[in-house]
């Protein structure tokens, strides 16, 4: 499924990041994920403020060294992966 382009990605209710920002703790009702790296630069974009274009063009502006068409590929499977998991609203 595509993200639309007027989606405000969000972490769902009672989901949200803790721990240091080295080693950020996805936290949710059934359990917690450690992200890292890119995964937690993506759930920090995830604000419910910014469009999916502008956190794609935040992504492809800190990876500039970058496919900008694979930064959206795994960007937007990443997020799929968290929604279908019910920690990402999109």
């Amino acid at each position: 499924m595509a993200i639309s382009d007027d989606s405000k990605p969000a972490l769902a209710v009672g989901c949200r990041l803790s721990g240091s920002p080295e080693e950020p703790t996805l936290l949710f009702p059934e359990g917690a994920i450690k992200v890292k790296g890119t995964g937690a630069m993506i759930l920090g974009l995830c604000d419910g403020q910014r469009t999916w274009p502008e956190i794609l063009a935040e992504l492809q502006r800190l990876y500039a060294d970058g496919d900008p068409l694979k930064i959206r590929e795994d960007t937007e499977r990443f997020l799929e992966q968290l929604r279908e998991r019910r920690v990402v609203n999109l």
